[in-house]
């Protein structure tokens, strides 16, 4: 039985959990991409398969670590003071603040802008706080609103100066070494432990549930981490170097991923092969877009007067002649420019004679409704610009590239689920505190969470990547600098080891934020300003400036017109 004091405010909750729906919704589609963006422009990930992967591991992550206890007023941003006896207005508050953080999230991922999800809903709170008169923690403390702004600067910083480090560390040990791929093949179980110790450690403690770390104690996090790295590193040995020994050295191109379970038997060339792959090809090349064009490593064709994509340029040319199937007739060695064919052509093109009545059509419809977010062309971007910035990245070995494709998977998995772990409560925490209050019939700011919400939750982080994620993975890929493996895997790790440690220090980070200054760390590591996207970056910087008044304004004018509508 609903409580009198709220039961005639069902309207408010029914309009709190559509909200919702968005809200979360549109936390997947930012945040979440932030997590496969540099696999998916380094070509290690398809689009499809991050998009797989995005609802397994959200869903895991919301679920099965989603923390039970979802504080309503998040960080303690406005007082619940001041709605005490007045339930009805603090769902009315709850509801305008979900409304403010769904638009704000709907809008900054339509426009490419990654945004930090919990900074969208600390600047709707404030909105709500300022309408209502409540009070908002100004001071510098935990969670507080001059926090959040100081964390503009120091979470990017920190992860910057952490990938620059790594992916430092990855060159001078291996990438410009005089045999790469030998010293690649000596240290990658390393790397592959290394990875796998830190990211370990990184769920342990960042799950929501985990006590802190002094609590959790010294000795148990190293005894994790030891542990961690020595399995690692004997998995490494008995099952990943056979595998790399057959597909890099012997040169088999039948060999794929899931022949790993075969270990040392991959060594004996009789070693029989379940599902052999098809094709000549032994490894992606990393540095080639949809267009079949590398940029990467051609600075000195800038210099010559020729394009990045080393073709001659004319000053008044939008297409260059001998890129034409034409020409490529005439002149055999010559290839014309691979053509990607996006959702539409691939889906509803062949049923575009149809006629209404034909089932085939809605067939293709369907398709394209469900699958036009992850058949985009995410990693070309057709500019000049970016193809200047491209060509002064460096460009190494496609084979060293692919040894540490799968340290980067592992690393973008993890990000992924103590994203949905950690930030499914942005979306969840309005609604369940709403939801809690109009059952007590009294204000409710810590809530018990039901699971059942964090299953639609977790469904809904993965359902935004999978439909609106390709704005961000965009935005967010090879947008900055030249993507690759190597550079993704810096990126990631440095972007997570920032949010380990910081969150540990009572540091208000954003994995936002921390994976953008982390792929700024690694495009400095060619020692070249102009290997970055300085445009690009500040164009991001604009849009966490904007998060706070944008989605403050929106849910406090919403809130100040509810409370002071004229009624009968």
């Amino acid at each position: 039985m609903i409580p009198s004091a709220t039961a005639r405010y069902d309207w408010i909750l029914a309009l709190t959990s559509i909200a919702f729906v968005f809200s979360a919704f549109g936390n997947g589609a930012n945040d979440v991409a932030n997590s496969y963006a540099t696999s998916v422009a380094a070509r290690t990930l398809e689009m499809w398969q991050a998009g797989i992967l995005a609802v397994i591991t959200e869903f895991v992550g919301a679920v099965a670590l989603g923390s039970r206890v979802t504080s309503t007023i998040k960080s303690g941003i406005i007082s619940p003071d001041r709605f005490t006896d007045k339930p009805g207005t603090f769902m009315l508050a709850m509801g305008c603040a979900e409304i403010g953080s769904a638009f704000w999230l709907m809008f900054a991922t339509k426009n490419g802008w990654p945004v930090s999800t919990t900074q969208t809903i600390v600047g709707a709170l404030v909105g709500v706080g300022f309408a209502s008169q409540a009070d908002i923690s100004w001071g510098w403390k935990k969670g507080s609103v001059s926090q959040v702004a100081a964390s503009w600067g120091i979470a990017p910083a920190i992860a910057c100066a952490f990938s620059a480090v790594i992916f430092g560390i990855l060159k001078f040990t291996v990438l410009e070494r005089k045999d790469s791929f030998k010293w690649a093949m000596r240290l990658i179980p390393l790397y592959l432990a290394f990875t796998g110790a830190i990211l370990a450690l990184f769920i342990v403690i960042e799950a929501p549930t985990a006590p802190s770390l002094e609590e959790f104690g010294a000795g148990k996090a190293v005894g994790i981490i030891l542990g961690v790295f020595g399995g690692c590193l004997l998995f490494a040995y008995v099952f990943f170097m056979p595998y790399f020994h057959r597909r890099l050295v012997k040169e088999d191109s039948r060999i794929r991923f899931y022949h790993l379970p075969l270990g040392p038997w991959l060594l004996k060339d009789d070693c029989p092969l379940y599902f052999p792959g098809k094709g000549d090809s032994i490894v992606t090349s990393y540095y080639e877009d949809s267009l079949g064009e590398v940029c990467a490593g051609q600075k000195g064709n800038e210099k010559e007067g020729q394009s990045v994509s080393g073709d001659k340029k004319g000053t008044n040319d939008a297409v260059d002649i001998e890129q034409k199937a034409t020409s490529a007739e005439s002149s055999p060695e010559i290839q014309p420019k691979k053509k990607f064919i996006g959702p539409k052509e691939r889906f509803l093109g062949p049923v575009e004679h149809l006629s209404w009545l034909h089932p085939t059509k809605y067939w293709g419809w369907i398709k394209f409704i469900l699958l036009q977010g992850i058949s985009r062309d995410v990693v070309t971007h057709d500019s000049d610009l970016l193809r200047k910035i491209h060509a002064r990245a460096h460009r190494y070995d496609d084979r060293v590239e692919h040894l540490w494709t799968y340290c980067q998977v592992v690393s973008a998995i993890m990000m992924s689920i103590a994203h949905g772990s950690n930030d499914v409560a942005n979306a969840v925490g309005p609604w369940s505190g709403s939801y809690s209050t109009y059952l007590s019939g009294s204000v409710n700011t810590k809530s018990e969470t039901p699971i059942w919400f964090l299953v639609i939750a977790g469904l809904l982080l993965g359902a935004g990547f999978w439909v609106y994620g390709y704005h961000i993975i965009r935005s967010l890929g090879n947008k900055i600098t030249q993507m690759s493996p190597t550079r993704g895997f810096a990126t990631e790790l440095g972007a997570a080891i920032t949010v380990l440690l910081a969150s540990r220090l009572g540091l208000p980070v954003s994995t936002t934020q921390c994976l953008t200054g982390a792929a700024t760390g690694v495009a400095l590591m060619n020692f070249d300003l102009g290997a970055v996207n300085w445009r690009q970056l500040v164009f991001i910087f604009g849009g966490w400036v904007l998060t706070l008044p944008c989605a403050g304004l929106v849910a406090g004018l919403l809130c100040l017109m509810a409370l002071n509508t004229p009624h009968f």
